[in-house]
């Protein structure tokens, strides 16, 4: 048999800490932030589809909210 000289594996670099980006006034991350029109934007997506002219001012709707929490949506 032979000889298996193996080195142990380097340790994993540190985890970079990501900081996430939270909300201006009310502190929450982008996920928590504008419950409100996040809800309705979602219903009028799911029932009636992105294209739906409602929809498309309730997606804007959302984008303002969260440009006003800080966030840089586009």
């Amino acid at each position: 048999m032979g000889q298996a000289s193996s080195t142990p594996a380097p340790p994993p670099p540190p985890a970079k800490e990501t900081k996430k980006k939270l909300g201006i006034k009310t502190g929450k991350p982008i996920c928590c932030c504008c419950p409100d029109t996040k809800k309705a934007r979602d219903e009028c997506v799911v029932f009636r589809g992105e294209e739906d002219p409602d929809c498309m001012k309730l997606i804007e709707a959302h984008k303002m909210c969260l440009r006003e929490e800080g966030f840089d949506v586009k």
